[in-house]
């Protein structure tokens, strides 16, 4: 591995769970906690993509196929990684995402709608989906997971995303499950802060991923008209890169660096949140 790091802490001897880690933003997490010395195991409902990228870091990483909507399935990696591991000092909950069938084809609505999927033709199934692959899979995570932390402290981060800011045309189901995970991140710092565990939150700004490139380039490369509307609202001009969270992410994950801080969600936006457009 040879990953950009602003700064290096010392991550020797601490164990860190990623769900979603299959994924481009997740998988770097683990690249970059890896680097600093953690232990990282890599929890994703796609094994072949976790099992690559446990191979590509090494020794370190472990790669466990894992639903993170059935909770069985989450008991199996946790006892997985006891025994490869030990206890768990570093949660991150980036599994989520979202769904066509939650999705408008139409900004704004208007009085004809024929040929268009508007709000009133989304699926009541798509939304429960978008809603339990974000905040189910965060909850169930979480209450498996902390419970070896009541004892001896932890941190959890959660992946929120800058829908919880502001929502962003055609995806309801998306924005409002991302502005939950805010919501809960704050709800969790308060209610395991005795205990010694912090929760805090990450919000990146627009990234391409494999989720979303489809909607930001189209066949030939070429940005759409929503990516164009996105660098527009970005004081910074650009998508972010996957160095840009990686000193947010280390900040904290180090004890040593943010220990008093719990209950917050930081955007890594390029300035989006504080545009008003004018």
């Amino acid at each position: 591995m040879n990953m950009k790091l602003p700064y290096q802490p010392n991550l020797n001897g601490k164990v860190a769970v990623i769900t979603g880690a299959g994924g481009v933003l997740m998988s770097a997490f683990a690249r970059v906690l890896a680097e600093c010395g953690a232990k990282v195991a890599l929890l994703d409902i796609n094994a072949q993509a976790v099992d690559t990228v446990a191979k590509e870091i090494g020794d370190n990483a472990l790669a466990i196929p894992t639903n993170c909507l059935e909770k069985d399935s989450i008991l199996a990696a946790r006892d997985t990684v006891r025994k490869a591991f030990g206890k768990v000092d570093i949660l991150i909950n980036g599994a989520g995402g979202n769904n066509p069938r939650a999705t408008c084809d139409n900004e704004i609505m208007t009085p004809d709608t024929e040929g268009v999927k508007s709000f009133f033709d989304l699926e009541e199934a798509g939304l429960k989906f978008v809603f339990d692959l974000n905040i189910t899979s965060a909850f169930l995570v979480t209450q498996v997971f902390a419970e070896d932390m009541v004892k001896d402290g932890g941190n959890i981060i959660n992946i929120s995303s800058m829908n919880a800011f502001r929502p962003l045309t055609k995806i309801p189901a998306y924005s409002a499950a991302k502005a939950g995970i805010s919501n809960f991140t704050q709800w969790l710092a308060v209610h395991f802060a005795p205990c010694g565990i912090r929760v805090n939150g990450i919000a990146p700004g627009f990234f391409v991923t494999n989720q979303n490139r489809a909607l930001l380039f189209d066949a030939e490369g070429k940005p759409t008209a929503r990516t164009e509307k996105i660098l527009a609202a970005t004081p910074q001009k650009r998508f972010g890169e996957i160095d840009d969270l990686t000193g947010t992410l280390l900040w904290l994950a180090c004890d040593d660096a943010s220990k008093f801080v719990t209950g917050v969600v930081i955007p890594v936006d390029g300035g989006f949140n504080a545009y008003s457009g004018v």
